[in-house]
């Protein structure tokens, strides 16, 4: 797609971020098997709600805009989802697992976070004000995903430290 002007923009960033979502729908559940720490589950798995809230949000912003949005794999994404399967196939279930798949998620969200920010300029820029509350609570809520997760690993990720398993207790 050829980029030439900010709505052009605007629209290859909401494509793009609608690729990231879709595609976190299906790893998310992944995430959420593969995870010991209960607490870390449920995260994945109201994270994986708000998602698909999102995803809503984006199709509203296509209608009341009525934009028609290009066919466009994020590959940002994609490698943070490639890295989530390298995790868990890589690292045993438990502590020191979760504590990796919390770190994969907060870029994720560190990633949308950055999406989103920038949509809610371009379209603040653009006159779409239609979307930028939609967007806004979109931010609002990768925000609040970001500090939840941010506050599991702190508490251990939900199970004991990460660095006792395996170590005879050290760590």
């Amino acid at each position: 797609m050829a980029i030439k002007s900010i709505e052009d923009l605007f629209l290859h960033e909401l494509s793009d971020i609608y690729s990231a979502e879709k595609q976190l729908t299906r790893a998310l559940p992944r995430l959420a098997r593969a995870s010991s720490s209960p607490k870390l589950a449920q995260a994945f798995e109201s994270h994986l709600e708000e998602t698909n809230g999102q995803v809503e949000r984006i199709d509203k912003i296509v209608e009341k805009l009525d934009l028609k949005l290009k066919r466009i794999k994020c590959a940002a994404m994609e490698g943070l989802v490639d890295e989530s399967r390298e995790i868990i196939d890589s690292i045993e279930k438990g502590a020191l697992r979760d504590a990796a798949l919390i770190v994969g998620a907060q870029k994720v969200e560190h990633y949308e976070i950055a999406s989103y920010g920038g949509l809610c300029a371009l379209a603040r820029q653009i006159g779409y004000d239609e979307a930028v509350p939609l967007l806004t609570d979109t931010l609002e809520e990768e925000k609040n995903a970001d500090k939840k997760l941010t506050s599991i690993a702190e508490q251990g990720g939900g199970n004991e430290r990460a660095g006792e398993e395996g170590e005879g207790g050290k760590g």
